[in-house]
């Protein structure tokens, strides 16, 4: 066998493998980290840019300089979901990896991803193990080493809880079943993706890609976290921690997700719990004088009682809820981390 008839056997025998990269006004960001992808060594890959109707030059910069790279224009900012959503109809390949355009990955980055998925085809989600851009020995706050859920919906992470983000010791260098995977560099076969209709677009951005894990669990698949690979996210390209709008889109989506996934016999009342929390969030942004804040947990709450007879009908019928557990942690991370003073997760009692 002639060695281009071996290369491109060993290519076919690899699942096909698209890098969607979501773009939006983000030309400073591409200019920074796209060579790391375009560096990237698997055999049967693709690389796109998804784009949400910039207004910069980006698309201009990318055609210039990475011919490569396969280009999709959406014809208005759709937001992270719905951007996703419209980019990957058009996308033919086995698995799908949503990467942030923030992300800086190593050469080897996908192939153990796509090894851990191959071995269970109950596995359809993954990431790999996500660490600060500008300070890599350290976790960082989107993903870490895999997300979690706690009893009353706060999400958090293996090597990161609320605000206080571990070093990485390779304290967590195991392959586990985790609750979600962070939108940062985000790995799915493209049957599953299909399978539950993608993300949601009402969510425009800011847990959905925990709303996508959850449905999933509900159907009984596996989300996993391999930390045989990392990447290097910057964080906060698209909005600010310090951004109200930010605090808006978690406090409304959070409250949508619970509806949308919990088991209909305890919901209403975890809800509920879930909305005394947020209001002494509420009080605490008003005592420290940042009403804006306050306000953005306002809007969220109206909004979400304003849209629940429209997310009730997105509860998907045929799930069983909570069919796969793992990954939730039965007691408050609230408590945990305010009263318990825990501040790491190797620390937490499950």
């Amino acid at each position: 066998m002639e060695p281009q008839e071996m290369e491109t056997k060993q290519i076919n025998m690899q699942p096909s493998v698209a890098v969607v990269i979501l773009n939006w006004n983000g030309k400073a960001l591409l200019e920074r980290f796209l060579p790391s992808v375009m560096a990237t060594e698997y055999p049967n890959l693709q690389i796109i840019l998804g784009d949400n109707a910039s207004t910069d030059d980006s698309i201009a910069y990318v055609k210039s300089n990475f011919p490569a790279v396969s280009i999709v224009k959406n014809d208005q900012n759709y937001g992270y979901a719905g951007g996703y959503n419209h980019v990957l109809s058009s996308i033919v390949a086995d698995y799908f990896v949503l990467l942030n355009s923030d992300v800086e990955v190593p050469v080897n980055w996908i192939q153990p991803v796509i090894n851990l998925m191959q071995s269970d085809e109950k596995i359809v989600v993954a990431q790999p193990k996500i660490k600060w851009q500008q300070q890599k020995n350290q976790f960082e706050y989107a993903g870490a080493a895999g997300g979690f859920l706690d009893l009353h919906g706060y999400p958090f992470c293996r090597g990161r809880i609320f605000d206080s983000v571990e070093n990485d010791n390779n304290q967590y260098d195991t392959n586990i079943d985790i609750f979600w995977a962070s939108g940062a560099a985000f790995f799915i076969k493209s049957k599953a993706w299909a399978a539950v209709n993608g993300l949601d677009a009402d969510l425009f951005a800011h847990m959905e890609e925990i709303d996508l894990c959850w449905r999933l669990k509900n159907l009984g698949y596996r989300i996993v976290c391999c930390t045989d690979t990392e990447v290097y996210h910057l964080g906060g390209g698209t909005l600010n921690a310090n951004n109200p709008y930010k605090t808006y889109l978690n406090f409304r989506n959070n409250l949508v997700i619970m509806q949308k996934n919990l088991p209909s016999d305890d919901m209403y009342f975890r809800i509920f719990v879930r909305i005394w929390f947020d209001f002494a969030a509420w009080l605490q942004y008003l005592l420290k004088g940042k009403f804006q804040f306050s306000m953005a947990i306002s809007k969220a709450h109206f909004h979400f009682f304003r849209d629940i007879n429209r997310n009730a009908r997105k509860r998907n019928k045929l799930q069983i809820p909570y069919l796969n557990h793992t990954g939730v942690f039965k007691y408050s991370i609230v408590y945990a981390f305010f009263i318990d003073k825990i501040r790491s997760f190797n620390q937490l009692r499950w």
